[in-house]
């Protein structure tokens, strides 16, 4: 069964969802899965019903990654931690600073979005961190934000918070292991790239 769906295409994945001819006409106007399922519900949308059963559909895979992150090592799979991260914070039009606190196995104790900002710049408290850090007993960090800009890369203000944050988690025992920046469909790591 899972063959078969594998081989179909888009609109006929998004068919079984929405029914054949809407799909159609969806993607059309959408251009493609990935903008239809990160745009947002518009009051004014003629079929909100259909858009909202996408977002249910969108947030069980989310929900299904965070679940896949909790039972391993998110260090042994790079690839699961991009997808939670891109599934979550990808198509937002205002900046999230997420916090990934992990136990001394790096298994995902709880996925938290910590701060939301405007377009181009969220305030990110370091002490908030910490806090929330003690509060699970965290014995490590991965942080992301998204660029609603579209560009992944990171700037002089996003190296200078990475460095605070990992000073200050280090005072409590806390390793930061990575930061992510989801820009659209790209991912960039702060580790990869020898920021960290």
């Amino acid at each position: 069964m899972s063959q078969i769906v594998e081989a179909m295409s888009d609109a006929d994945l998004l068919g079984v969802i929405v029914g054949a001819k809407t799909a159609a006409r969806m993607l059309k106007d959408a251009g493609s899965i990935s903008a239809l399922l990160n745009q947002s519900v518009a009051p004014y949308d003629p079929q909100p019903k259909l858009k909202t059963r996408l977002l249910a559909a969108k947030e069980l895979v989310r929900r299904s990654l965070l679940e896949r992150l909790r039972q391993g090592n998110p260090l042994s799979s790079p690839a699961s931690v991009r997808e939670y991260l891109r599934m979550t914070l990808a198509g937002r039009d205002y900046e999230v600073f997420l916090v990934l606190f992990l136990d001394a196995q790096n298994r995902v104790i709880e996925s938290e979005e910590m701060f939301r900002g405007t377009l181009t710049q969220t305030s990110v408290y370091p002490r908030e961190i910490v806090k929330r850090s003690l509060f699970y007993n965290a014995g490590a960090a991965i942080f992301a934000h998204n660029h609603p800009s579209g560009v992944a890369e990171p700037s002089h203000a996003d190296e200078t918070l990475t460095q605070s944050l990992k000073q200050a988690l280090a005072l409590v025992d806390v390793r930061v292991l990575d930061h992510f920046i989801v820009a659209g469909a790209g991912v960039l790591s702060f580790a990869e790239r020898g920021l960290l």
